[in-house]
């Protein structure tokens, strides 16, 4: 019988899904969190357990693992590369970065390569994958809109196929978590109603949608918007497009890319007033360039140049996903947005969790939930990350 092990971290500021413990303890069995409270409320039943190791946090805080649930790429790797060295660079690298679970996200591509991606992410799961873990598939495409492709390739846009994603999801049950689409095309509409049949996120992005087409999509079944303000119809008084959809209707989920990009802060501020019920998420859409430095690189087999930590196409200069990584958007929201921790922990990663209906194992430090824990400095530096309970290596 194999070993299990277990790990006390004590002396933590605790970020709890309703607020912060002080002189908090995390208690780790396994890949499980067994206990997570203050220390005046242990159990007397813990004073005899036995740990392998005991952490002292150091007055340092205990926040979930991020979930990430839009993203490409990074360290010179893209999931369109349908590779096992490229889902292995990609999750180690993010993983280093405090994300512990993500969805590997296409672009706009033929049917062919996301064919390969699937087929890829299918493998690479059934295997013990050593870094932040793939708990699905985002498909961000090819369905959107052609007068909104910002850095997806128009060429390979097409009208709504549903005839695909019945083959996908019967070859590869579970593994689609989300799909984005322009809720205009004719046909999407159906499309909707069928991902939410299915447990599908039906998500609206790259899209020329106005506020009342987005309003029919979402009695359809559609509940989430991609990169909010972002390749969408933006908000204006008389047309309040799909930006103003997804500001005033509590049915949708809002991701957002804090990087100082790609959101004004008060942009990011105005969506954290309007969106309140555990509907704001935020994501990075790293490309491959993410963790690397200045220079040029390619995103769905289009140029893009990273200065300063922005990515933009070559030709027509829009912006090309991000260099963001995880931990970076939770500490930019706290610290320049002026989000308190516990709501940043909550678009980081309870929020995430919920909107994939995970989050009866993932997204907040409750007993019984996986042991994906990070350990912050006081200043939100990531000093330790534990993934299904394992530490992991951050060298």
């Amino acid at each position: 019988m194999s070993h299990v092990s277990r790990t006390i971290l004590y002396n933590a500021r605790l970020v709890m899904e309703d607020g912060v413990l002080q002189q908090g303890e995390l208690y780790l069995e396994g890949g499980t969190i067994l206990w997570a409270g203050s220390s005046e409320s242990r159990p007397a039943s813990l004073n005899s357990f036995e740990a392998d190791s005991r952490i002292d946090a150091e007055g340092g805080w205990l926040v979930p693992g991020f979930i990430d649930i839009h993203i490409h790429g990074g360290y010179g790797h893209d999931f369109m590369d349908a590779t096992a060295e490229a889902l292995e660079g990609i999750t180690r690298f993010h993983g280093k970065n405090g994300t512990t679970a993500m969805l590997a996200t296409s672009v706009t591509a033929p049917r062919e390569a996301l064919d390969q991606l699937l087929e890829a992410v299918h493998t690479y799961q059934q295997q013990d994958m050593p870094y932040a873990q793939l708990i699905g598939v985002h498909l961000e495409g090819p369905f959107i809109s052609p007068k909104w492709p910002g850095a997806q390739n128009p060429a390979y846009i097409v009208p709504p196929q549903q005839e695909w994603l019945e083959e996908w999801t019967a070859k590869y049950p579970g593994l689609i978590k989300q799909l984005t689409l322009a809720p205009e095309h004719e046909g999407a509409f159906a499309l909707i109603h069928w991902l939410k049949e299915h447990g599908i996120i039906a998500a609206a992005g790259h899209t020329d949608a106005s506020y009342e087409i987005m309003e029919e999509a979402v009695e359809h079944g559609l509940s989430h918007a991609v990169h909010t303000f972002n390749a969408m119809t933006g908000l204006h008084h008389r047309a309040p497009g799909t930006v103003g959809a997804v500001l005033s209707d509590d049915r949708i989920n809002a991701e957002v890319i804090a990087d100082g990009f790609h959101v004004h802060p008060a942009g990011i501020k105005l969506l954290a007033k309007t969106k309140t019920d555990n509907n704001l998420i935020l994501i990075t859409d790293a490309m491959s360039a993410a963790g690397l430095g200045n220079g040029q690189y390619s995103l769905g087999g289009l140029a893009v140049t990273v200065k300063d930590g922005k990515a933009t196409l070559t030709e027509g200069n829009s912006l090309a996903g991000s260099t963001l990584t995880m931990i970076s958007a939770f500490r930019y929201v706290i610290n320049v947005v002026g989000v308190d921790i516990v709501e940043a922990s909550r678009m980081a990663s309870l929020n995430p969790a919920q909107a994939l209906r995970m989050d009866d194992k993932l997204g907040s430090l409750a007993a019984g939930k996986q042991a994906d824990v990070l350990l912050l400095s006081p200043d939100l530096e990531i000093k330790r990350i534990w993934v299904k309970g394992r530490e992991a290596n951050l060298d």
